[in-house]
């Protein structure tokens, strides 16, 4: 070979080398890890998944051609939440999207370096994942469910669906819950204004749920407010079995209570969560900081009534939250 030939053989190999080395980046397999508070055999579950993976895929990030999620469910406590997000973190995925107080807290103790996107967190500067909304800082960003400002609305609600309600009982566990104290101070002024007397019930094992329904039913006119709290939400089927069985108009947080029988809820769509959470994992995958990225509010609430469970009360729901509701069960 004469050597002009070989130094334009080299030239453009060398011109090549930016190119290859770029489709060999986009195509180089990268990591989510996921850690939900819901078990793996919920019907949540699945959804969740297949919204996330969806939203990926949109942005071009394929599951087995350049994408591996891991997945790690029923983190709805301290001890499960901190066990499987030290196994995630011992993957070194690029980014952890999770879901919920738990697994957020449990991921925040464990590292302050693997960028982490949550979603369905309250409070998120008040419970120290986070400097500001606008401007995250540190390894943390996502997307919030409730302001304790709307903890009323439940109230009102309820009052509306089962206007013979005169006390109220907020039921919830403190340590999975930590800022339970503000939607409590919001439903109580609620309740005082529509002239319904309101207690708290504190729960910490399935037991004590049971006690605490009881414990309401005693008297007439008595109703039930669940917090969006981990502990609720993994033992919802028996809450809404226990209210259903005692006959308690209650209302819940997210819309698959209702789904599974329970009366009425009101909250965000943590599914649609789950897919907008994808454009954030997309960003940061594509080196950008989670610091950087501000968390946002919800933007798409249900209301759901369950028709079947309000006639088992013996209640008529008014036309007005006829038309109000997103879904009505039949």
């Amino acid at each position: 070979m004469h050597r002009r030939d070989f130094v334009t053989l080299l030239g453009g190999a060398v011109a090549a080398w930016p190119l290859a080395a770029r489709a060999q980046q986009a195509e180089r397999l990268r990591r989510v890890g996921v850690l939900s508070n819901i078990r793996e055999s919920d019907p949540q579950s699945a959804r969740r998944a297949m919204a996330l993976e969806q939203g990926l895929a949109k942005f071009g990030w394929m599951v087995a051609r350049n994408l591996q999620i891991d997945y790690r469910w029923g983190a709805f406590d301290d001890d499960r939440a901190r066990a499987a997000a030290a196994e995630l973190l011992r993957l070194a995925p690029d980014v952890i999207l999770c879901s919920a107080t738990n697994p957020a807290a449990a991921l925040q103790r464990a590292t302050r370096t693997t960028p982490i996107v949550f979603t369905g967190v309250s409070e998120p500067v008040d419970q120290g994942f986070v400097s500001s909304l606008a401007h995250p800082g540190g390894n943390m960003t996502g997307f919030t469910n409730f302001e304790p400002s709307m903890a009323a609305k439940w109230m009102e609600l309820l009052k509306q669906i089962a206007p013979k309600v005169t006390r109220c009982a907020v039921v919830f566990n403190p340590a999975s819950t930590p800022i339970a104290s503000q939607f409590v101070a919001s439903i109580e002024m609620a309740a005082s204004n529509l002239g319904v007397e309101s207690t708290v019930i504190h729960v910490h094992e399935p037991a004590e749920i049971e006690a605490g329904i009881e414990k309401v039913v005693r008297d007439p006119g008595g109703c039930l407010i669940f917090l969006p709290d981990t502990f609720i939400v993994a033992n919802r089927q028996l809450i809404v079995d226990l209210a259903a069985r005692n006959k308690l108009p209650s209302i819940y947080p997210f819309g698959y209570f209702a789904a599974g029988g329970g009366l009425i809820s009101y909250g965000p769509d943590l599914v649609d969560q789950f897919r907008r959470a994808a454009s954030y994992v997309d960003r940061i995958l594509r080196d950008e900081k989670p610091g950087d990225l501000p968390v946002q509010q919800p933007t798409k609430f249900e209301l759901v009534i369950n028709l079947k469970t309000a006639k088992s009360l013996g209640l008529i729901v008014p036309q007005t939250l006829l038309v109000a509701a997103d879904e009505l069960i039949e």
